[in-house]
């Protein structure tokens, strides 16, 4: 073996070492409809990220089931163009 190849190894193993687990207290929410209810808009995540005052980032979470705040939720629904009440459409939470 080389020089390289050895390196190249730990360097692999380092990476599955040092990545860090998820932390125990973020627990992803219920399976959402934000990505669905977005794409029959024809809405793209920059799009309904800028409309309703979030980082794409956020939208991105969302849409994988992270949590996140109420105040976000409710940005998120009026950005759509939806009420208040139709939260159950959207979030299983």
């Amino acid at each position: 073996m080389t020089y390289y190849t050895i390196r190249e190894k730990i360097k692999e193993q380092l990476v599955v070492i040092l990545k860090p687990p998820r932390p125990s207290h973020v627990r992803p929410m219920a399976k959402n409809q934000l990505k669905e209810m977005r794409e029959s808009l024809l809405m793209s995540k920059t799009e309904l990220a800028r409309q309703a005052a979030v980082s794409p980032i956020t939208v991105s979470r969302i849409e994988k089931g992270l949590p996140c705040r109420m105040e976000t939720q409710r940005k998120i629904l009026l950005a759509l163009g939806l009420q208040l009440s139709d939260k159950p459409k959207i979030f299983k939470d």
